[in-house]
């Protein structure tokens, strides 16, 4: 029998949480094939089985922990490999498809006396959810047939007088309670990723002198570039030309100038950087991640934008690599892709800064001596007072302003 141990997934991971088993016990796994999603506290990851063989035993269930080293599974490399559907026995030897069973779904099948394969699974890749399990009893009921666990309890229950019809409450009389029905609670795990997340903002808090500055940008600029330059940067580079990438050139500048954005504490002492890896946030199915754009003082708009693409499509399937979470210089959070109009966003330690970007609101401004309606943008600046003075974070956001709304300052590769 061959143990299932959880790998080495970077020196500073020693803790990882089980998420979603892609097999169940008794199912053959061919060789490198997907066995299990490991969630990690900076990212998640699917581990392939080292060998073939069928899942003899599942040692640690979904939600919970184990550490480094810990045997999680057992695979049985001697079993033999079942018959497949193109095999000469089509009708004895095909497998049903693994029913996958989310938590809540299997706390009601369990509550009902249902078994799994007797519910229709209505979920992404067949899973079976919640929602199905309710709608299957609400259809046996409404058939006069209560679930199999529920019969011998209403056999043995007292008949029932008829209700009255509920009417609703008078003018200025109390709301009547709620049935219990309606006030359900479902407790699930933390992730090892939101845990960090609010350990690394609860450590930002307490250990870091945090203001905030804001000012507002232009964006008109940048909006009649991009929508000149639009096809033929498409075209050329195979990416849209958006936002984000105006923003980190504009960064990466204004950094340049003031160094203690880009800096960090160390003990006693203040460490400048002379190169920059900007961290964009990015909001993926497991929580908000922060990736690292490598040097991003050396990339183009195509390859800031090309990175970004890849980064956010990972995000969401849970496939970015830890390394490419750390070592950020300085971060990049744009909450307006969600309608933020305006916010105090966070430094991520041991950062100084981090710029929060925002919607873009028509709004009128005073323009030479005019009133006249603009797409505008607030921007927040987050900084380490312990770092950085107000005089720089004031003078560092302007600058990213001046470069924003002066866009053809900045080399386009089109």
């Amino acid at each position: 029998m061959l143990e299932l141990k959880v790998p080495d997934v970077g020196e500073s991971i020693q803790e990882v949480q089980i998420g979603q088993w892609l097999k169940q016990e008794g199912q053959w796994v061919e060789k490198d094939e997907d066995l299990v999603e490991l969630e990690t506290d900076k990212a998640g990851m699917e581990i392939p089985a080292p060998q073939s063989g069928v899942l003899a035993k599942i040692l640690k269930h979904e939600g919970e922990t184990a550490e480094v080293g810990d045997v999680i599974a057992q695979l049985d490399e001697n079993a033999s490999r079942p018959m497949q559907p193109d095999d000469s026995l089509k009708e004895d030897g095909t497998l049903p498809p693994p029913l996958i069973i989310m938590p809540a779904a299997q706390r009601l099948l369990a509550e009902h006396g249902l078994q799994g394969r007797e519910v229709e699974a209505t979920g992404p890749g067949g899973r079976l959810l919640k929602e199905d399990v309710l709608r299957h009893v609400e259809k046996m009921q409404g058939k006069g047939g209560p679930p199999a666990a529920e019969a011998g309890r209403e056999a043995r229950a007292e008949p029932q007088l008829p209700q009255p019809e509920r009417q609703p409450p008078a003018p200025g009389a109390a709301a009547a309670p709620l049935p219990a029905a309606d006030r359900q609670e479902e407790v699930v795990p933390m992730t090892l990723i939101r845990r960090r997340i609010a350990e690394r903002l609860v450590k930002a808090q307490h250990e870091a002198a945090l203001l905030t500055t804001f000012n507002e940008i232009d964006m008109t600029a940048v909006i009649e570039l991009r929508k000149k330059h639009r096809d033929r940067f498409q075209e050329k580079y195979g990416v849209k030309l958006g936002f984000m990438s105006f923003f980190v050139k504009a960064v990466v500048e204004a950094l340049k100038e003031f160094p203690p954005l880009n800096a960090e504490i160390r003990g006693q002492e203040i460490v400048y950087r002379n190169y920059y890896d900007v961290g964009v946030a990015i909001g993926g199915g497991r929580g908000l991640v922060v990736p690292v754009l490598r040097n991003a003082e050396r990339m183009s708009f195509a390859e800031i934008e090309t990175k970004i693409a890849d980064l956010a499509r990972r995000a969401e399937t849970g496939k970015i690599r830890p390394e490419e979470l750390q070592g950020g210089t300085f971060t990049i959070t744009n909450g307006g892709v969600y309608g933020s109009l305006l916010s105090t966003p966070i430094v991520n330690p041991p950062e100084s800064g981090v710029l929060g970007m925002h919607a873009i609101q028509e709004r009128p401004v005073a323009h030479q001596g005019e009133v006249v309606v603009r797409p505008m943008m607030y921007v927040a600046l987050t900084y380490d007072h312990r770092v950085v003075d107000g005089r720089e974070a004031v003078t560092f956001l302007r600058r990213v302003k001046e470069i924003v709304e002066e866009p053809s300052r900045m080399l386009l590769e089109v």
